[in-house]
């Protein structure tokens, strides 16, 4: 319940949001806070925490029907995969701004100072990462399944071509007078390519 509340504040203010505003958003005292957690600081990190964890974009992706259109399942996938990726990017872009480094040491949200390997501490692990898009692709990989028979790759195969092409719609600022590809257009792309078909050339 705190950091659920605590979530939408940290994205807007960063690591300068108050425990009182915390308090007040989850409708508890500023004290039950520090019953739970040592300092604002451990409620931060817990904040990382759940952004970062793919628990909610799961859920979203298994209450995909199967029985729906390929290309139906894949839009509702990247919308949700959209929507995940775009509440990480504003929680840990806004505590970045904002001077917030991750990992203290032990408590409930702390993370290990430099799990990632890169010296500061302020991102998941690299393991962790792979093991989250291998989780990511597994569900993605349960939505195409149903389609083996019609595709010329594997699910296996088109599932990390789909996220590769979502992640990377995602991270590159596409030039002014471009927009980026909508997911509809990502995955007609992913399904039939670039290239008109010759009896439409």
């Amino acid at each position: 319940m705190i950091v659920a509340a605590a979530l939408p504040l940290v994205a807007e203010y960063g690591a300068a949001v108050t425990t009182s505003q915390i308090a007040r958003a989850a409708g508890i005292g500023e004290a039950t806070i520090f019953r739970v957690f040592q300092d604002k600081d451990e409620v931060l990190d817990a904040c990382v925490a759940e952004a970062v964890g793919t628990d909610h974009v799961l859920r979203e992706l298994a209450t995909i029907p199967l029985d729906e259109p390929l290309t139906v399942r894949l839009t509702e996938a990247a919308e949700a995969l959209r929507a995940h990726l775009e509440r990480l990017g504003t929680v840990i872009g806004a505590l970045h701004a904002s001077g917030h480094r991750r990992g203290r040491g032990p408590g409930p949200g702390a993370r290990d100072g430099n799990r990632n390997g890169d010296g500061d501490g302020d991102g998941p692990p690299r393991d962790s990462r792979a093991e989250s898009f291998a989780t990511l692709r597994n569900a993605v990989v349960e939505l195409i399944e149903p389609d083996r028979a019609a595709l010329r790759l594997s699910p296996e195969k088109v599932a990390a071509a789909f996220l590769g092409l979502l992640f990377t719609r995602l991270q590159t600022p596409a030039p002014d007078a471009d927009a980026p590809l909508t997911p509809a257009e990502l995955i007609d792309m992913l399904l039939h390519g670039a290239l008109h078909h010759p009896e439409n050339a």
